[in-house]
């Protein structure tokens, strides 16, 4: 999902906690008291965030915000990469005051990150998290939001749990953090307007698939 295809997931979804929660977090990480380099973000032993860090960084840069621009902390780093990719949990025990760690876990983050990110809060560092169901890892966390799965292919309000997101099976980590990253680059100035249900219905599904008509 680019960019452009974000912003029209988002437009459909106006109105729904899928935009509400996502900028809410999003205002969070943005405004948390770190500087440039010290936002450190991890994942878990089989899931490194590439595609949050990826996406913050070039909102980072679009946006003129150095300092939402992430580190990458890795479980394992292989021999011979980059300096700016060649940091390892021993980072997270670096981390205090004045910087944030943001923890991406779809599954469970490990006892290993767990400690560590328990002793970077103890030394100040602000934490927060996306997760898919760890309580531990939500308990620690300053600010988190809970992603959880469902098949429904549209999902009306009342299907959205107070306590997180439902949103349709695979897509929904993928799809959330979309709509942090691209919600971290805005300020509030930039949020659009909101159209119909139906209005931003046709423009996504045009965008995606070619004109549709919907009755």
């Amino acid at each position: 999902m680019d960019s452009e295809h974000a912003r029209l997931t988002r437009e459909l979804l106006e109105g729904t906690q899928w935009v509400e929660r996502t900028r809410s977090f999003a205002r969070t990480l943005r405004s948390a008291p770190h500087t440039t380099g010290g936002l450190l973000m991890v994942g878990t032993p089989v899931y490194e965030p590439w595609h949050l860090t990826a996406h913050l960084d070039d909102e980072a840069r679009l946006a003129g915000v150095p300092e939402l621009s992430p580190t990458l902390v890795r479980h394992e780093v292989p021999k011979g990469a980059p300096a700016h990719l060649a940091y390892d949990l021993r980072r997270l025990e670096e981390a205090g005051r004045g910087e944030t760690v943001l923890v991406v876990a779809q599954g469970r983050a490990g006892e290993q990150v767990l400690e560590r990110v328990n002793d970077a809060r103890r030394c100040g560092a602000v934490v927060l998290a996306m997760e898919n169901g760890d309580r531990e890892l939500r308990s620690l966390a300053h600010e988190a939001i809970t992603i959880a799965d469902a098949p429904q292919a549209l999902w009306p309000r009342s299907a959205l749990r107070p306590d997180g997101l439902v949103v349709p099976g695979e897509q929904a980590f993928e799809t959330a953090q979309h709509l942090v990253s691209l919600a971290a680059g805005e300020t509030s100035s930039l949020v659009g307007s909101r159209r119909g249900f139906r209005d931003r219905l046709a423009r996504w599904l045009d965008t995606v698939s070619g004109p549709v008509e919907i009755a």
